[in-house]
Protein backbone atom coordinates (compact mmCIF):
# COMPACT_ATOMS: atom_id res chain seq x y z
CA UNK A 1 0.00 0.00 0.00
CA UNK A 2 3.02 2.12 0.49
CA UNK A 3 3.78 2.93 -3.02
CA UNK A 4 0.25 3.52 -4.39
CA UNK A 5 -0.01 6.44 -1.54
CA UNK A 6 3.65 8.03 -2.73
CA UNK A 7 1.83 8.12 -6.19
CA UNK A 8 -1.37 9.56 -5.27
CA UNK A 9 0.33 12.05 -2.81
CA UNK A 10 2.70 12.48 -6.12
CA UNK A 11 0.15 13.52 -8.04
CA UNK A 12 -1.79 16.22 -5.91
CA UNK A 13 1.31 17.45 -5.16
CA UNK A 14 2.03 18.35 -9.20
CA UNK A 15 -1.72 19.62 -9.77
CA UNK A 16 -0.70 23.11 -7.71
CA UNK A 17 2.54 23.31 -9.85
CA UNK A 18 0.11 22.92 -13.32
CA UNK A 19 -2.34 25.34 -12.15
CA UNK A 20 0.34 28.58 -11.47
CA UNK A 21 1.02 28.05 -15.03
CA UNK A 22 -2.81 28.90 -16.35
CA UNK A 23 -2.76 31.73 -18.76
CA UNK A 24 0.62 31.51 -19.52
CA UNK A 25 1.90 34.13 -18.15
CA UNK A 26 6.12 34.25 -18.42
CA UNK A 27 7.99 34.30 -14.54
CA UNK A 28 10.92 33.67 -13.54
CA UNK A 29 11.66 30.09 -12.25
CA UNK A 30 12.22 29.54 -8.85
CA UNK A 31 15.52 28.81 -7.46
CA UNK A 32 16.75 25.38 -7.07
CA UNK A 33 17.14 24.06 -3.28
CA UNK A 34 20.26 22.18 -2.60
CA UNK A 35 19.94 18.84 -0.85
CA UNK A 36 22.65 18.07 1.95
CA UNK A 37 24.88 16.73 -0.78
CA UNK A 38 24.75 20.28 -2.64
CA UNK A 39 22.92 18.64 -5.65
CA UNK A 40 19.76 20.60 -6.65
CA UNK A 41 16.99 18.36 -5.66
CA UNK A 42 13.27 17.97 -6.24
CA UNK A 43 11.30 19.59 -8.74
CA UNK A 44 12.60 22.71 -8.23
CA UNK A 45 15.84 21.17 -10.28
CA UNK A 46 13.53 20.90 -13.17
CA UNK A 47 14.27 23.63 -16.22
CA UNK A 48 10.44 25.50 -16.42
CA UNK A 49 11.02 25.84 -20.23
CA UNK A 50 13.06 23.04 -21.28
CA UNK A 51 13.40 22.75 -25.18
CA UNK A 52 12.45 26.37 -25.12
CA UNK A 53 15.56 26.95 -27.52
CA UNK A 54 19.42 26.42 -27.22
CA UNK A 55 19.54 26.02 -23.37
CA UNK A 56 18.98 22.50 -22.28
CA UNK A 57 18.40 22.77 -18.26
CA UNK A 58 20.37 22.99 -15.64
CA UNK A 59 23.46 20.66 -15.74
CA UNK A 60 24.42 18.89 -12.17
CA UNK A 61 27.83 19.16 -11.05
CA UNK A 62 30.54 16.76 -11.08
CA UNK A 63 30.00 15.90 -7.61
CA UNK A 64 26.36 14.92 -8.42
CA UNK A 65 26.65 11.23 -8.93
CA UNK A 66 29.95 11.28 -10.42
CA UNK A 67 29.17 12.75 -13.69
CA UNK A 68 27.03 15.86 -15.35
CA UNK A 69 23.57 14.79 -15.95
CA UNK A 70 20.85 15.86 -18.23
CA UNK A 71 17.12 16.55 -16.97
CA UNK A 72 14.92 13.47 -17.11
CA UNK A 73 11.99 13.34 -19.40
CA UNK A 74 9.73 13.71 -16.70
CA UNK A 75 10.98 16.83 -16.16
CA UNK A 76 10.04 18.73 -19.50
CA UNK A 77 8.81 22.40 -20.00
CA UNK A 78 4.51 22.06 -20.01
CA UNK A 79 4.54 25.11 -21.99
CA UNK A 80 7.09 23.72 -24.79
CA UNK A 81 6.05 25.35 -27.93
CA UNK A 82 3.20 27.53 -26.70
CA UNK A 83 3.20 31.05 -27.50
CA UNK A 84 2.45 34.10 -24.46
CA UNK A 85 -0.72 35.57 -24.90
CA UNK A 86 -0.98 39.34 -25.57
CA UNK A 87 -0.65 41.85 -22.39
CA UNK A 88 -4.40 43.21 -23.12
CA UNK A 89 -5.95 39.39 -23.05
CA UNK A 90 -7.96 39.09 -19.76
CA UNK A 91 -6.46 37.15 -16.60
CA UNK A 92 -8.15 33.58 -16.73
CA UNK A 93 -10.08 32.88 -13.63
CA UNK A 94 -8.88 30.08 -10.84
CA UNK A 95 -9.04 26.97 -12.12
CA UNK A 96 -11.77 24.40 -11.38
CA UNK A 97 -10.98 21.03 -9.59
CA UNK A 98 -10.74 18.12 -12.31
CA UNK A 99 -13.83 15.92 -12.57
CA UNK A 100 -12.02 12.56 -12.40
CA UNK A 101 -8.74 12.01 -10.80
CA UNK A 102 -5.43 12.61 -13.25
CA UNK A 103 -4.18 9.49 -15.08
CA UNK A 104 -1.44 7.78 -13.53
CA UNK A 105 1.60 9.37 -16.18
CA UNK A 106 -0.34 13.12 -15.23
CA UNK A 107 3.73 14.18 -14.99
CA UNK A 108 3.57 13.72 -18.95
CA UNK A 109 0.30 14.67 -20.71
CA UNK A 110 0.21 18.52 -21.75
CA UNK A 111 -2.30 20.33 -19.60
CA UNK A 112 -2.28 23.28 -22.30
CA UNK A 113 -3.21 21.04 -25.47
CA UNK A 114 -5.66 22.99 -27.42
CA UNK A 115 -4.71 26.42 -26.41
CA UNK A 116 -5.07 29.30 -29.10
CA UNK A 117 -1.19 30.17 -29.23
CA UNK A 118 -0.82 34.07 -29.71
CA UNK A 119 1.82 35.57 -32.49
CA UNK A 120 5.06 36.46 -31.48
CA UNK A 121 3.88 40.45 -32.57
CA UNK A 122 1.31 40.19 -29.55
CA UNK A 123 3.96 39.04 -26.53
CA UNK A 124 4.16 41.24 -24.04
CA UNK A 125 7.72 42.85 -22.94
CA UNK A 126 9.20 41.30 -19.94
CA UNK A 127 9.30 43.26 -16.61
CA UNK A 128 12.10 45.51 -16.42
CA UNK A 129 15.17 44.04 -15.26
CA UNK A 130 14.68 41.27 -16.38
CA UNK A 131 15.46 38.79 -19.47
CA UNK A 132 12.28 37.34 -21.68
CA UNK A 133 13.20 33.49 -21.15
CA UNK A 134 11.80 33.04 -24.68
CA UNK A 135 14.32 35.63 -26.50
CA UNK A 136 15.17 33.84 -30.20
CA UNK A 137 11.91 31.53 -30.19
CA UNK A 138 10.33 31.28 -33.49
CA UNK A 139 6.52 30.62 -33.12
CA UNK A 140 5.38 31.02 -36.80
CA UNK A 141 3.62 27.60 -38.00
CA UNK A 142 6.90 25.52 -40.27
CA UNK A 143 6.56 26.16 -44.03
CA UNK A 144 6.13 23.30 -46.18
CA UNK A 145 9.40 22.74 -48.34
CA UNK A 146 9.45 23.17 -51.86
CA UNK A 147 10.29 20.41 -54.43
CA UNK A 148 13.41 20.08 -55.58
CA UNK A 149 14.20 21.59 -58.87
CA UNK A 150 15.48 18.68 -60.62
CA UNK A 151 18.09 21.08 -62.59
CA UNK A 152 18.98 22.76 -59.55
CA UNK A 153 22.86 23.08 -59.44
CA UNK A 154 23.08 22.56 -63.71
CA UNK A 155 25.57 24.78 -65.53
CA UNK A 156 24.35 26.14 -68.37
CA UNK A 157 26.87 27.02 -71.33
CA UNK A 158 27.20 30.02 -73.35
CA UNK A 159 25.13 30.52 -76.44
CA UNK A 160 28.60 30.26 -78.46
CA UNK A 161 29.67 27.09 -76.28
CA UNK A 162 26.98 25.25 -76.88
CA UNK A 163 27.27 21.95 -78.73
CA UNK A 164 24.91 20.67 -80.67
CA UNK A 165 22.66 17.13 -79.81
CA UNK A 166 24.02 13.91 -81.30
CA UNK A 167 22.27 13.28 -84.41
CA UNK A 168 18.88 11.47 -83.76
CA UNK A 169 18.82 12.74 -79.93
CA UNK A 170 16.66 15.56 -78.51
CA UNK A 171 18.71 18.53 -76.33
CA UNK A 172 17.64 17.41 -72.78
CA UNK A 173 18.21 20.89 -71.81
CA UNK A 174 15.63 22.12 -74.78
CA UNK A 175 13.74 25.00 -73.19
CA UNK A 176 16.23 26.00 -70.66
CA UNK A 177 16.80 29.54 -70.08
CA UNK A 178 20.74 30.26 -71.65
CA UNK A 179 23.15 32.43 -70.72
CA UNK A 180 23.97 36.02 -72.43
CA UNK A 181 24.91 35.51 -75.77
CA UNK A 182 28.23 36.97 -77.06
CA UNK A 183 28.65 40.16 -77.94
CA UNK A 184 29.94 39.17 -81.46
CA UNK A 185 28.90 35.33 -82.03
CA UNK A 186 30.59 33.68 -84.95
CA UNK A 187 29.81 33.79 -88.36
CA UNK A 188 28.45 29.52 -89.00
CA UNK A 189 30.35 27.79 -90.71
CA UNK A 190 30.06 27.95 -94.80
CA UNK A 191 30.85 25.12 -96.64
CA UNK A 192 30.09 24.07 -100.81
CA UNK A 193 27.02 22.18 -100.60
CA UNK A 194 27.21 18.28 -100.98
CA UNK A 195 27.98 16.29 -104.16
CA UNK A 196 24.29 14.97 -103.97
CA UNK A 197 23.00 18.12 -104.75
CA UNK A 198 24.92 18.61 -108.12
CA UNK A 199 23.66 15.58 -109.23
CA UNK A 200 19.82 15.72 -109.58
CA UNK A 201 18.30 16.98 -112.73
CA UNK A 202 17.76 20.58 -113.40
CA UNK A 203 13.72 19.99 -113.52
CA UNK A 204 13.21 17.37 -111.67
CA UNK A 205 9.57 17.28 -112.42
CA UNK A 206 10.29 16.27 -115.69
CA UNK A 207 10.54 13.08 -114.36
CA UNK A 208 6.82 13.17 -113.08
CA UNK A 209 5.03 14.89 -115.76
CA UNK A 210 7.28 14.77 -118.83
CA UNK A 211 9.47 17.43 -120.40
CA UNK A 212 6.31 18.72 -122.55
CA UNK A 213 4.14 19.37 -120.39
CA UNK A 214 6.40 20.95 -117.73
CA UNK A 215 7.73 23.47 -120.47
CA UNK A 216 5.01 24.32 -121.07
CA UNK A 217 3.96 25.15 -117.54
CA UNK A 218 7.55 27.33 -117.37
CA UNK A 219 6.82 29.06 -120.42
CA UNK A 220 3.43 30.13 -118.91
CA UNK A 221 5.36 31.39 -115.25
CA UNK A 222 7.22 33.65 -117.11
CA UNK A 223 4.64 35.18 -119.35
CA UNK A 224 2.47 36.40 -116.44
CA UNK A 225 4.98 36.91 -113.74
CA UNK A 226 8.82 37.63 -115.23
CA UNK A 227 7.56 39.04 -118.78
CA UNK A 228 5.25 41.82 -117.86
CA UNK A 229 4.98 44.55 -120.57
CA UNK A 230 4.71 48.87 -119.86
CA UNK A 231 4.78 51.37 -121.26
CA UNK A 232 5.02 55.47 -120.45
CA UNK A 233 4.68 58.26 -122.33
CA UNK A 234 6.73 61.40 -121.50
CA UNK A 235 7.13 65.10 -122.41
CA UNK A 236 9.53 66.11 -120.37
CA UNK A 237 9.85 69.74 -121.99
CA UNK A 238 6.96 71.57 -123.97
CA UNK A 239 7.64 75.18 -123.83
CA UNK A 240 7.72 78.51 -124.65
CA UNK A 241 10.86 80.81 -124.77
CA UNK A 242 11.00 84.36 -124.67
CA UNK A 243 14.13 85.85 -126.56
CA UNK A 244 14.04 89.57 -126.51
CA UNK A 245 11.86 89.49 -129.94
CA UNK A 246 12.52 86.41 -131.23
CA UNK A 247 9.76 83.80 -129.11
CA UNK A 248 9.78 80.26 -130.02
CA UNK A 249 8.74 77.29 -129.36
CA UNK A 250 10.22 74.16 -127.89
CA UNK A 251 10.05 69.83 -127.50
CA UNK A 252 12.57 68.29 -126.14
CA UNK A 253 12.75 64.83 -124.41
CA UNK A 254 9.27 63.66 -125.74
CA UNK A 255 9.75 59.87 -125.01
CA UNK A 256 7.90 56.78 -125.40
CA UNK A 257 8.62 53.60 -124.29
CA UNK A 258 6.80 49.97 -124.20
CA UNK A 259 8.49 46.28 -123.71
CA UNK A 260 9.33 44.60 -119.96
CA UNK A 261 12.35 45.07 -117.59
CA UNK A 262 15.03 43.38 -119.69
CA UNK A 263 13.98 44.98 -123.20
CA UNK A 264 12.35 48.05 -124.53
CA UNK A 265 11.12 49.99 -127.96
CA UNK A 266 12.31 53.34 -127.33
CA UNK A 267 10.86 56.25 -129.42
CA UNK A 268 12.24 59.61 -129.15
CA UNK A 269 11.85 63.46 -130.81
CA UNK A 270 12.57 66.49 -130.45
CA UNK A 271 12.84 70.18 -131.81
CA UNK A 272 12.08 73.88 -132.28
CA UNK A 273 10.95 76.91 -134.15
CA UNK A 274 9.77 80.39 -134.35
CA UNK A 275 6.36 81.84 -134.07
CA UNK A 276 5.73 83.41 -137.41
CA UNK A 277 8.75 81.82 -138.75
CA UNK A 278 10.12 78.57 -140.32
CA UNK A 279 10.30 74.93 -137.82
CA UNK A 280 14.60 74.92 -137.72
CA UNK A 281 15.20 71.09 -136.70
CA UNK A 282 13.17 68.40 -136.26
CA UNK A 283 14.19 65.05 -135.31
CA UNK A 284 12.91 61.15 -134.11
CA UNK A 285 14.71 58.31 -132.88
CA UNK A 286 13.27 54.39 -133.31
CA UNK A 287 15.40 52.57 -130.79
CA UNK A 288 16.19 49.00 -129.25
CA UNK A 289 16.82 49.15 -125.27
CA UNK A 290 18.67 46.16 -123.42
CA UNK A 291 19.45 46.24 -119.48
CA UNK A 292 23.25 46.00 -119.19
CA UNK A 293 22.63 46.60 -115.17
CA UNK A 294 19.77 47.97 -112.84
CA UNK A 295 20.56 50.89 -113.73
CA UNK A 296 21.62 51.89 -116.92
CA UNK A 297 20.23 50.29 -120.53
CA UNK A 298 21.90 50.28 -123.50
CA UNK A 299 20.00 51.75 -126.96
CA UNK A 300 20.49 51.07 -130.43
CA UNK A 301 18.39 52.13 -133.67
CA UNK A 302 17.92 54.68 -136.34
CA UNK A 303 17.38 58.65 -136.48
CA UNK A 304 16.10 61.01 -138.78
CA UNK A 305 16.09 64.69 -139.24
CA UNK A 306 13.21 66.26 -140.62
CA UNK A 307 15.04 69.82 -140.41
CA UNK A 308 17.45 71.38 -141.07
CA UNK A 309 17.13 70.95 -144.86
CA UNK A 310 18.92 68.46 -146.20
CA UNK A 311 17.37 65.68 -144.18
CA UNK A 312 19.96 63.24 -143.23
CA UNK A 313 19.39 59.30 -141.74
CA UNK A 314 21.67 57.95 -139.08
CA UNK A 315 22.86 55.18 -137.21
CA UNK A 316 22.68 55.58 -133.41
CA UNK A 317 24.08 53.40 -130.05
CA UNK A 318 24.16 55.03 -126.70
CA UNK A 319 23.73 54.62 -123.12
CA UNK A 320 20.23 55.88 -120.99
CA UNK A 321 20.17 55.33 -117.09
CA UNK A 322 20.56 56.68 -113.99
CA UNK A 323 24.18 57.43 -112.75
CA UNK A 324 25.37 57.73 -109.12
CA UNK A 325 23.79 60.70 -106.94
CA UNK A 326 20.87 60.14 -108.94
CA UNK A 327 21.74 62.37 -112.09
CA UNK A 328 19.87 61.26 -115.28
CA UNK A 329 21.96 60.69 -118.45
CA UNK A 330 21.73 60.14 -121.91
CA UNK A 331 24.44 60.25 -124.23
CA UNK A 332 24.40 58.59 -128.03
CA UNK A 333 26.74 59.07 -130.83
CA UNK A 334 25.68 59.53 -134.43
CA UNK A 335 26.35 58.09 -137.66
CA UNK A 336 24.90 59.62 -140.90
CA UNK A 337 24.06 58.00 -143.91
CA UNK A 338 27.16 61.21 -145.30
CA UNK A 339 29.79 59.30 -142.49
CA UNK A 340 29.66 62.36 -140.38
CA UNK A 341 30.16 61.22 -136.67
CA UNK A 342 28.65 63.37 -133.94
CA UNK A 343 27.23 63.15 -130.58
CA UNK A 344 24.97 64.60 -127.84
CA UNK A 345 24.93 64.17 -123.92
CA UNK A 346 21.97 65.30 -121.77
CA UNK A 347 22.72 65.42 -117.99
CA UNK A 348 19.95 66.72 -115.60
CA UNK A 349 18.92 66.50 -111.82
CA UNK A 350 15.67 66.81 -109.69
CA UNK A 351 16.48 68.63 -106.46
CA UNK A 352 13.14 67.97 -104.55
CA UNK A 353 12.41 71.16 -102.49
CA UNK A 354 9.24 69.61 -101.28
CA UNK A 355 7.15 66.30 -102.45
CA UNK A 356 5.51 68.35 -105.13
CA UNK A 357 8.18 71.56 -105.47
CA UNK A 358 11.47 70.40 -107.61
CA UNK A 359 14.11 72.41 -109.18
CA UNK A 360 15.44 70.87 -112.21
CA UNK A 361 19.58 71.87 -113.34
CA UNK A 362 19.83 70.58 -117.16
CA UNK A 363 22.91 70.53 -119.34
CA UNK A 364 23.33 69.59 -122.81
CA UNK A 365 25.89 69.47 -125.28
CA UNK A 366 26.66 68.79 -129.26
CA UNK A 367 29.62 68.11 -131.03
CA UNK A 368 30.90 66.76 -134.09
CA UNK A 369 34.10 65.01 -135.25
CA UNK A 370 34.20 66.94 -138.56
CA UNK A 371 32.73 70.38 -140.06
CA UNK A 372 29.32 70.42 -141.79
CA UNK A 373 29.03 73.37 -143.68
CA UNK A 374 25.39 72.72 -145.87
CA UNK A 375 23.53 72.04 -141.71
CA UNK A 376 25.75 74.64 -140.29
CA UNK A 377 28.04 72.43 -137.90
CA UNK A 378 31.80 72.54 -137.30
CA UNK A 379 33.71 70.43 -135.86
CA UNK A 380 34.38 70.08 -132.07
CA UNK A 381 32.41 71.60 -129.65
CA UNK A 382 29.06 72.76 -131.43
CA UNK A 383 26.62 74.10 -128.93
CA UNK A 384 26.19 74.02 -125.38
CA UNK A 385 22.78 74.87 -123.30
CA UNK A 386 22.59 75.25 -119.48
CA UNK A 387 18.70 75.41 -117.73
CA UNK A 388 17.28 76.11 -114.74
CA UNK A 389 13.28 75.00 -114.05
CA UNK A 390 11.19 75.13 -111.32
CA UNK A 391 8.02 72.91 -111.39
CA UNK A 392 5.15 71.93 -109.53
CA UNK A 393 3.88 68.86 -109.85
CA UNK A 394 0.08 68.43 -109.71
CA UNK A 395 -1.80 64.45 -109.60
CA UNK A 396 -4.98 65.18 -110.35
CA UNK A 397 -7.58 62.80 -109.17
CA UNK A 398 -9.25 60.87 -111.88
CA UNK A 399 -6.86 61.37 -114.63
CA UNK A 400 -3.82 58.79 -115.33
CA UNK A 401 -1.44 61.56 -116.17
CA UNK A 402 0.91 63.91 -114.19
CA UNK A 403 0.92 67.48 -114.77
CA UNK A 404 4.14 69.81 -113.72
CA UNK A 405 3.69 73.59 -115.26
CA UNK A 406 7.37 75.08 -114.95
CA UNK A 407 8.87 78.02 -115.10
CA UNK A 408 13.02 79.13 -115.67
CA UNK A 409 15.77 80.66 -117.56
CA UNK A 410 18.38 79.06 -120.11
CA UNK A 411 21.26 79.98 -121.74
CA UNK A 412 22.60 78.85 -125.37
CA UNK A 413 25.95 79.50 -126.52
CA UNK A 414 27.68 78.43 -130.40
CA UNK A 415 31.06 77.73 -130.59
CA UNK A 416 33.59 77.57 -133.12
CA UNK A 417 32.93 76.53 -136.12
CA UNK A 418 29.15 76.44 -135.63
CA UNK A 419 29.03 79.92 -134.54
CA UNK A 420 31.05 80.90 -137.29
CA UNK A 421 28.22 79.47 -139.93
CA UNK A 422 25.82 81.37 -137.64
CA UNK A 423 27.05 84.58 -137.72
CA UNK A 424 27.26 83.99 -142.04
CA UNK A 425 23.65 82.97 -141.69
CA UNK A 426 22.40 85.70 -139.61
CA UNK A 427 21.46 84.08 -136.63
CA UNK A 428 22.11 84.46 -133.03
CA UNK A 429 25.24 82.89 -131.88
CA UNK A 430 23.65 82.76 -128.37
CA UNK A 431 21.77 84.47 -125.08
CA UNK A 432 19.58 84.16 -122.32
CA UNK A 433 15.74 83.28 -122.47
CA UNK A 434 12.93 82.94 -119.91
CA UNK A 435 11.18 79.63 -120.81
CA UNK A 436 7.66 78.98 -119.30
CA UNK A 437 6.39 75.09 -120.16
CA UNK A 438 4.80 71.90 -118.79
CA UNK A 439 6.32 68.78 -118.02
CA UNK A 440 3.85 66.07 -118.11
CA UNK A 441 3.47 61.73 -118.42
CA UNK A 442 0.95 58.98 -118.46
Amino acid sequence: MKPRLILLLAGCASAPALAQHSGHAASQPPAATASRDGCPSGAAAQDGHAGHGPSTGPVQPEGCGGKASQPSPAAADPHAGHAMPTATSPAPGPRAEPASPPPANAATTDPHAGHAAATPAETPPPPPGQDDPHTGHTMAPPVAPSPPDPHAGHAVPAVTEAAPPPRGQTDPHAGHATGEPAANPPSPPVAPPPPEALQAPAYAADQVYGTGEMTKAREEVRRESGDLRNWRLLFDQLEVSLQGGRDGYVWDDAQFWYGGDIDKLWIKSQGEGEFGGRLESAEVQALWSHAIDPWFDLQAGVRYDFEPDPSRGYLVVGVQGLAPYWFEVDGALFLSNKGDLSGRVEVEYDQRITQRLILQPRVETEFAFQDVPEIGIGSGLSTAELGLRLRYEIFPARAPAVIAPYVGVQYERAFGDTADFRRAAGDRVGGWSFIMGVRTWF
